[in-house]
């Protein structure tokens, strides 16, 4: 109730000593903390950032020179540490971001853990992933997913290094304490190199599934999402539209996302991952989205502006959009970029959507 005009606020040394007793049984009164426990819109730790392939692959290759891979380390992977998150190796407050490498003949061992991975390829071929001991071949521009709980290993057959993108839901698993991991086989459970994995055999085939196949699993049962079947799409959307016809997300911005075959719905429960291709001189300006995204530049260059700061990206390059942060795009060549966000999650949980404005 509102004070009388007769009542005298508490003298500021008993308020103080109310707020030290409070300290003591480990209580925060709410007046305190209202403004950081519910912002007005989403204020993220996260902040936007960009990291420089072209300087992460030579740290990348001298840790292959240093650093082995095997039981205890497990993998020689380099996460982004977003500068807004007190050095926790996290991009955002839910996703994890990292480049691994692997050399010739190097085997990282097999394990498990509830966080869902994917590896995005932005260069080069040789390597197999092991899932649950399917092979699957790693190529440029290819989309592999790991789906938590499955064993999975890699080994690399060619007679060159590999370098690639890992995405996982490292952050949002600790945050709600639900992470488990196992340690699986020492040496790769199956050392074979086939062109087409057991999953694809099963699950590649437009519009077709297997009628024995699991009715609606969390993740996809596919565990490689290729390149030529990515850029096709694309490449069509662009036709499509340069003929007038609906598809594309405008007239110069293709768009594809991947969807997991059984339900049409997103690849991992936690992940949302998509493709976007910019030609030259194309602009693309989402807003602000509640929830946060990672993107890697494939091919091409242009400008991010994210929030207030704007950066000149290429090839390979990362860089962060925070929650709410907002985003725009623009190609000064054909730009093809990959990006990853936490998607799924905001949209179960009913937090995707900003508050609508209040009618007086």
């Amino acid at each position: 109730m509102p004070s009388s005009p007769t009542e005298q606020p508490a003298p500021s040394d008993q308020l103080s000593a109310l707020h030290r007793d409070f300290a003591h049984q480990r209580l925060v009164p709410l007046w305190t903390a209202t403004g950081d426990l519910m912002p007005h819109h989403p204020a993220p730790r996260a902040v936007p950032h960009v990291w420089r392939w072209g300087r992460l692959l030579p740290l990348a290759e001298r840790a292959g020179e240093l650093v082995p891979v095997g039981r205890g380390g497990e993998r020689r992977a380099l996460a982004l540490a977003n500068p807004g998150l007190g050095g926790l190796p996290y991009a955002t407050s839910t996703l994890w971001a990292a480049i691994q490498y692997l050399g010739p003949g190097e085997q990282a061992p097999e394990h498990r853990h509830t966080q869902n991975a994917f590896r995005f390829v932005i260069e080069g071929e040789g390597v197999w992933t092991v899932v649950d001991g399917d092979p699957v071949a790693m190529r440029r521009g290819d989309l592999l997913l790991t789906p938590g709980r499955h064993f999975h290993g890699h080994h690399n057959a060619a007679d060159a290094p590999m370098a690639w993108l890992d995405g996982l839901d490292v952050p949002f698993t600790a945050a709600v304490d639900a992470g488990f991991f196992e340690y699986g086989a020492e040496r790769i459970t199956d050392l074979s190199t086939p062109a087409r994995s057991r999953s694809e055999r099963l699950w590649a085939h437009p519009g077709l599934r297997p009628a024995t196949g699991p009715a609606e699993p969390p993740a996809s049962p596919l565990a490689a999402y290729r390149w030529e079947h990515t850029d096709a799409a694309l490449t069509e959307q662009l036709a499509l539209a340069d003929e007038g016809l609906p598809g594309a997300l405008g007239p110069n911005h293709a768009a594809v996302r991947f969807t997991n075959p059984t339900t049409g719905g997103d690849i991992l429960p936690t992940i949302r991952a998509e493709f976007h291709r910019l030609r030259a001189e194309a602009e693309f300006v989402p807003g602000r989205e509640v929830g946060s995204a990672v993107w890697q530049v494939f091919q091409g260059s242009g400008t991010a502006r994210i929030g207030e700061q704007a950066w000149r990206v290429s090839r390979g390059d990362l860089f962060v959009v925070p929650s709410w942060a907002g985003l725009s795009l623009a190609a000064a060549e054909e730009l093809d970029l990959f990006r990853f966000s936490d998607a799924p999650i905001l949209e179960r949980l009913d937090l995707a959507t900003p508050l609508p404005k209040r009618t007086p």
